[in-house]
């Protein structure tokens, strides 16, 4: 089992419900929760089914260098690159 963190933006209230049901909201939209690999790739295809138009980053405890790992949905300035193996994060120019 390992510790994630899942924070959403702009996700229907059905996303949050299922969210609650395997994890803690310990702020708006902010999740936290001991799970195993299995429960973790399920809580995903749950974000990839109901997310929408919202945007979604998961964290996950693991054994690399960095000592986490992440995955993210939807549309967001914050976009992950690959360096040598390494997770960081890029931001894209604001449109606005």
């Amino acid at each position: 089992m390992a510790m994630i963190t899942v924070v959403t933006e702009t996700v229907p209230p059905r996303l949050r419900g299922r969210l609650a049901v395997w994890l803690l909201e310990v702020r708006a939209g902010v999740y936290v929760g001991d799970v195993t690999r299995r429960v973790r790739e399920m809580i995903w295809e749950q974000v990839e089914e109901l997310a929408e138009e919202g945007n979604v980053v998961m964290v996950w405890a693991t054994n690399t260098e960095s000592g986490f790992d992440f995955i993210t949905y939807g549309k967001n300035r914050r976009m992950p690159i690959d360096l040598d193996g390494l997770r960081l994060v890029t931001f894209t120019p604001d449109n606005e």
